[in-house]
């Protein structure tokens, strides 16, 4: 056996003392406190009036009696890495909190509580200005806090102070502030809504660099606002930060307490290269000793460095690549999603268990995806799922990192609810609330329930409710831009709701319309103007709704094989010319045998013929057409032309589902014709949509 020698187990000894005693590296930070038990303690730094007690901790004084308290808690064991400086890359931040504001009263409040970014590690600071500094700074005012003390924050505040231009309209209020307690933007909140339970969302886009908070009032289903400011964190923070809460109170007293937390960051820092310390020159031999053990130790510091290098440059070939895909570093399907009250992530297991590993008796329908019924035993919840194939195609992954985007943003009670997600190795899979009587497309066209027109009636207004939220009511324009009765599902009482969001598209207010690089939709209910131009706006989801009115209305597919089995038949034209000739009512689907109301259905198929004209400059918004659709009086009807316009377009732009354009329309002109009945030109020839 060989001798280990003193020199050995010396340099042994340096090396390993050196490893253990190296600080944590910085990078991507993650946690998740669903609830704070008693071994959490360890991992949160807690100052002043601060306490800890298990399922909440206190952020300030929780004493009725303690006035004049501030306190922070942090997250300690390791420092978040805002920015590389290296790299100069900056990272982006989601972060989700369930927390309490509870005052004596309404005429005796405190100052409020805020999440904050400061230096690493935390410090309350000291000798504080005023009661109103939420545990921010002791900056008077609104003076701007500089070196250890920057600090970038997300108010809760529950006092209007004059001293730092708090909004005078309401006590309530949120705002974002950059190392100053003068907010660089605020949102005023009704007065005393900052009490009681909250979840707050807060998001920071590296790319956008904007800060985006979202704040759920009581158990989620009260008001949401949502505030919004651009960023420069690497300007106003050092790269090192420490992320927690701060509160203070004034002579009023006032409980803060945080319930749960979720925090993660994506920015990966470099691995640091550490310089061993020069050699004592005591003796000879100990300085032979001692270089002997300097230079084993940088050898395998170097070593290991390295090591990491090389592994931390492949991850990094990998995110690259999997970026291209949609997909981060670890196969996750890059979201942005608001936690806490959204969606969650289900174990693949668990999903297969639920649908009897995805038996064939469970599928309820098969697209460009299969879809399947499953039971989530443990949640007590029936569910669809719905299963892509990562192999299908790039397409499919697109869809289904649009579908969570999109969706997992939404709250209206006509849209399908995401219930959660899993991305395996080799699948993907969404998991949604089960909607019991399917899509309108079976009860329409298939073996489903025949539908009385009160029941259709119903389901064209509550369709329309859902694109007035989703054009209209939400932050930004959502452009579904697949809008077909097969993803209207309907659920056990057959009210609508709108799914099926693998298109979608968001688009700012003031923006309008976005242009594809490639045209995807289902035949028939797209757009011919998006169609040719490549434009999708929220005109083409009216057109697509347009169509289904007439389906509804009429029973009829919008394409079919004609009669004489010469050609296409088309819904919209066959209906127009009818409304021409005085006979729309002759459209009016046979097996509701007269049993409705006329002008109920005339209003349907003229507003459905309005929302399908041509021209979509001519187009009603669709809070005109559900203006028109509820109203009694028949002066709000629309005059359309007695034949069906046929409008000029450009020459066609984007290649419909990655095909040559040349499969479609070619470069033909089409004329405007007022004697016309339908297109002078030829048919687009386009790919159908799974």
């Amino acid at each position: 056996m060989a001798k280990i020698t003193g020199t050995a187990i010396c340099a042994l000894f340096i090396f390993f003392s050196f490893t253990c005693c190296l600080p944590p590296l910085a990078g991507s930070l993650s946690f998740d406190y669903p609830t704070f038990r008693s071994e959490d303690q360890k991992a949160i730094k807690i100052e002043g009036n601060a306490s800890f007690s298990v399922g909440h901790i206190d952020i300030s004084g929780n004493n009725w009696d303690v006035r004049k308290s501030q306190g922070r808690a942090s997250y300690s064991t390791q420092p978040m890495l805002l920015w590389d400086g290296h790299t100069g890359e900056v990272a982006s931040f989601t972060t989700s909190f369930s927390f309490i504001i509870k005052p004596k009263s309404n005429s005796s409040r405190g100052a409020g509580m805020a999440f904050f970014l400061a230096s690493y590690p935390s410090s309350l600071p000291t000798g504080s200005a005023g009661y109103y500094n939420l545990g921010l700074t002791n900056q008077k005012d609104g003076a701007v806090a500089a070196g250890d003390n920057r600090f970038v924050a997300v108010e809760f505040d529950t006092s209007n102070e004059t001293e730092v231009s708090d909004p005078d309209t309401t006590v309530d209020h949120v705002g974002i502030d950059i190392n100053s307690l003068k907010s660089v933007k605020t949102l005023p909140l009704p007065n005393f809504s900052l009490t009681g339970n909250m979840t707050a969302a807060i998001q920071y886009d590296n790319i956008s660099s904007i800060m985006s908070v979202t704040l759920w009032l009581g158990d989620g289903h009260g008001p949401i606002y949502r505030l919004s400011s651009k960023v420069d964190l690497k300007s106003a923070l050092p790269e090192l930060v420490a992320v927690g809460f701060s509160a203070s109170t004034g002579k009023s007293v006032e409980l803060h307490q945080l319930l749960s937390w979720h925090f993660n960051s994506s920015l990966e820092g470099k691995t640091a290269t550490v310089v061993a310390p020069p050699p004592s020159s005591r003796t000879s031999s100990s300085g032979v000793i001692a270089g002997a053990v300097a230079g084993a130790s940088l050898f395998l510091v170097v070593f290991f460095s390295m090591s990491a290098f090389l592994l931390r440059r492949r991850q990094n070939k990998k995110k690259r690549e999997a970026k291209d895909e949609g997909m981060d570093s670890e196969g996750e399907v890059v979201m942005e999603m608001e936690f806490g009250t959204g969606p969650r992530r289900f174990p693949y297991r668990q999903l297969t268990n639920a649908t009897r590993n995805f038996a064939a008796e469970e599928k309820l329908g098969q697209g460009g995806s299969a879809v399947y019924r499953g039971h989530l035993r443990e949640l007590g919840l029936a569910v669809a799922i719905k299963r892509f194939s990562k192999e299908s195609s790039m397409q499919g992954r697109k869809e289904y990192t649009s579908e969570i985007n999109v969706i997992s943003r939404l709250r209206h009670r006509n849209l399908v609810q995401l219930v959660g997600w899993c991305h395996n190795h080799d699948e993907l899979l969404l998991v949604y609330e089960l909607m019991p009587n399917r899509s309108l497309d079976i009860h329409l066209h298939g073996k489903g329930t025949f539908l009385t027109w009160a029941m259709r009636m119903k389901i064209v207004l509550e369709l329309g409710s859902a694109l007035l939220y989703l054009h209209e009511e939400w932050e930004q324009c959502v452009v579904h831009r697949d809008i077909k009765p097969s993803n209207v599902m309907l659920d056990e009482s057959f009210g609508a709701k709108l799914g099926d969001f693998g298109l979608a598209r968001l688009i700012d207010h003031a923006v309008r319309m976005q242009t594809m690089t490639i045209v995807s939709g289902t035949p028939g209910y797209v757009d011919p103007q998006c169609l040719i131009t490549g434009r999708a706006s929220s005109e083409s989801d009216v057109y697509s709704f347009g169509v289904v009115l007439l389906e509804v209305a009429c029973g009829k597919r919008p394409m079919s094989t004609s009669a004489n089995k010469q050609g296409v038949s088309r819904l919209t034209e066959w209906v127009w010319d009818l409304y021409g000739e005085g006979g729309i009512l002759e459209a009016v689907d046979e097996r509701l045998n007269g049993h409705y109301d006329e002008a109920e259905v005339e209003r349907v198929m003229v507003v459905g013929l309005w929302c399908a004209h041509p021209d979509s400059s001519v187009r009603p918004s669709i809070r005109t057409a559900m203006a028109t659709l509820v109203s009694k009086d028949a002066k709000q009807l629309p005059v359309l032309p007695a034949k069906m316009p046929v409008p000029t377009y450009a020459p066609p732009m984007a290649p419909w589902d990655g095909q040559s354009s040349s499969s479609g329309l070619s470069t033909s002109t089409v004329t405007r014709s007022s004697t016309t009945s339908g297109y002078t030109g030829p048919a687009p020839m386009v790919t159908p949509r799974a």
